[in-house]
């Protein structure tokens, strides 16, 4: 059997199979991270079931979290698919379903309104986070918030197939008009950069980063996707529907939804004392 080696030439085919598929950018910047990650590990060697083993566990011993492996092994998975390696595949790491969330990862909403002070400064990125936590959308799903839309008060985003409205709340509408006149931004995508492109995802990452020590809020909480997790879990506290929840998320399924809405557990812990079953 010819040697099967892993090289760039493959994973740029694997991309634009990845872009006729109809994913989204945001899924296929995350497919290729993980695939070069691969690459890298394995310096030109023979793809078999055994070096893919190896892979596996080295990502176990490096502590990565089980949900994360798995995230990297199906996109590794999916590339094996496409190569016609489908002998070299490894399955998931099984996990009992988790009941509730790490409290040191939770962003609370005072923590929130401490980031939202912190970024005053920053008109752009105050905007981009209270943009992201009242509506709950994906950071990657900002550029569809346009002049048009927003005085329309309703975002449409098609993604993945999909397509789904977003009502914008009237007060953050009128702060998004107001940013948007103030940078004489009279048509298209609100958050842009100064050479006119939609606002990089890592870009937010970093410039939130920077907002920790004056916000005294733990690195570990401060990213965008914990804005959309502290979203969904406020929604739902207040509407106790995860159908709909996961609708207006725009999630396929409601595990996914279910793993948003976590408690921590220390909340757990309360919960059994409350129970009075310890006597």
């Amino acid at each position: 059997m010819a040697k099967r080696i892993l090289n760039r030439r493959q994973v740029e085919k694997f991309a634009r199979h990845l872009q006729l598929e109809e994913k989204s950018a945001a899924t296929i910047e995350k497919y290729i991270r993980d695939v070069s990650a691969l690459m890298k590990f394995a310096k030109n060697c023979n793809f078999t079931k055994e070096l893919m083993t190896k892979y596996k566990q080295m990502l176990i011993a490096k502590g990565y979290a089980v949900r994360s492996i798995n995230s990297m092994l199906a996109s590794i998975n999916s590339l094996l698919r496409f190569l016609g390696w489908e002998d070299c595949k490894v399955k998931n790491i099984r996990q009992q379903r988790q009941i509730y969330t790490s409290e040191e990862q939770e962003l609370t909403k005072a923590e929130y309104y401490r980031l939202v002070e912190a970024s005053r400064r920053k008109p752009k990125l105050n905007m981009v986070i209270k943009t992201i936590c009242g509506t709950g959308i994906r950071v990657s799903e900002l550029r569809f918030f346009t002049v048009e839309a927003v005085k329309r008060g309703e975002v449409v985003i098609s993604c993945k197939n999909k397509t789904r409205v977003i009502l914008i709340p009237e007060k953050l509408r009128e702060m998004l008009m107001g940013y948007a006149n103030e940078n004489l931004i009279e048509s298209g995508t609100i958050f842009i950069t100064k050479s006119g492109q939609p606002l990089d995802r890592s870009n937010i990452w970093s410039e939130m980063k920077k907002l920790c020590k004056a916000a005294g809020v733990e690195a570990s909480k401060v990213f965008p996707h914990n804005l959309r997790k502290l979203f969904a879990r406020s929604f739902y506290n207040m509407e106790k529907d995860i159908a709909k929840l996961a609708d207006v998320l725009g999630h396929s399924s409601i595990e996914t939804t279910r793993i948003y809405i976590m408690e921590t557990g220390r909340k757990h812990k309360q919960v059994i004392e409350i129970l009075g079953l310890i006597i």
